[in-house]
């Protein structure tokens, strides 16, 4: 066993502007945020410390950065829609009306951009 297999994992998410991160993670996601400016954005999500921190140049991975484990991913996007995201389409994938893919073990993801598009996920695991 590693020595950080039973240490706390810290999340990290760079982004442009603090003040427009607040609206979406906070307002927009729901997440309760505790500003620690001019340094970071800090949440406690699901036990997991995440520090949105701004950046010179944030630059938008090709993957997801951020994901959530959701008990019903429907619900969770029919929330975040009204809230107004819009939840990304991926041509080569089959995804349902919603924008919610089915991998081949059962699990099912839909995925989303922040501002600065860092590409954010929820995911439905397969029982």
């Amino acid at each position: 066993m590693s020595a950080l297999g039973d240490a706390g994992l810290m999340g990290f998410v760079g982004v442009s502007d603090l003040d427009a991160a607040q609206r979406f993670y906070g307002d927009v996601l729901g997440l309760d945020l505790k500003d620690e400016r001019p340094f970071a954005l800090v949440a406690d999500v699901g036990g997991t410390m995440l520090r949105i921190t701004e950046v010179p140049a944030p630059a938008a991975a090709p993957y997801t950065v951020l994901g959530w484990s959701v008990p019903d991913i429907a619900a969770a996007v029919d929330e975040l829609t009204a809230r107004g995201v819009v939840f990304t389409r991926y041509e080569f994938m089959d995804q349902d009306e919603r924008g919610i893919w089915t991998a081949p073990g059962g699990g099912r993801i839909a995925w989303f951009l922040d501002p600065d598009r860092n590409n954010l996920s929820l995911a439905q695991l397969s029982p």
